[in-house]
């Protein structure tokens, strides 16, 4: 699994690279770096509070790899209620991203975003930061369920409800058909 992940190659037009870089300055790099870094106060704790930056970089390597699938996928992480912009930001794929990472997950995207949240936590050794990386995550399970799974449900139809029934929403194993049947979306 981890070879195919790091074997993979995107092959994008220039323009949604450019939106995807769009995208992720504005999007994730503001909740999950400039945020956090104002928070802290800009001013790394050193020591060993440095291997937090560790952590910020396996973030932020989570965040690359799905940003990668999406403009694979012919879009790029954009949320859909968005549309109104998508000349700038663009506009989600027109099928479910489902591999590599998005095997293991339905949400990674968000999950490199706390860990380089909570990595910056460590940097900082910032109470706030990390008060602000729980926030977000509950912030962020409200918008998956209140939001997104209702849209890709509405827009994918049974690819989707097999999707949730074989993939954790937030990270775990793929399901085998048994655990599948017997349990509901996670």
């Amino acid at each position: 699994m981890m070879r195919a992940v790091l074997s993979f190659r995107c092959y994008a037009p220039p323009m949604l690279w450019l939106r995807g870089l769009i995208f992720t300055v504005f999007v994730p790099g503001i909740v999950g770096g400039w945020l956090p870094w104002t928070i802290g106060g800009g001013h790394p704790r050193g020591g060993p509070w440095m291997l937090g930056w560790l952590v910020v970089a396996a973030g932020a390597a989570i965040y690359a790899m799905c940003l990668m699938r999406f403009l694979a996928g012919g879009g790029t992480p954009m949320i859909w209620f968005m549309w109104p912009v998508r000349a700038i930001f663009g506009e989600e794929p027109p099928k479910l991203v489902m591999s590599g990472i998005y095997e293991r997950s339905r949400n990674p995207m968000y999950l490199g975003v706390l860990t380089a949240i909570f990595g910056q936590a460590i940097v900082f050794g910032s109470w706030r930061v990390a008060e602000y990386g729980l926030i977000a995550a509950v912030m962020f399970h409200v918008v998956v369920i209140a939001i997104e799974e209702p849209h890709l449900r509405a827009k994918q139809g049974a690819a989707y409800d097999e999707y949730c029934r074989r993939v954790p929403r937030w990270f775990g194993r793929r399901r085998t058909d048994a655990k599948a049947n017997s349990t509901s979306a996670v």
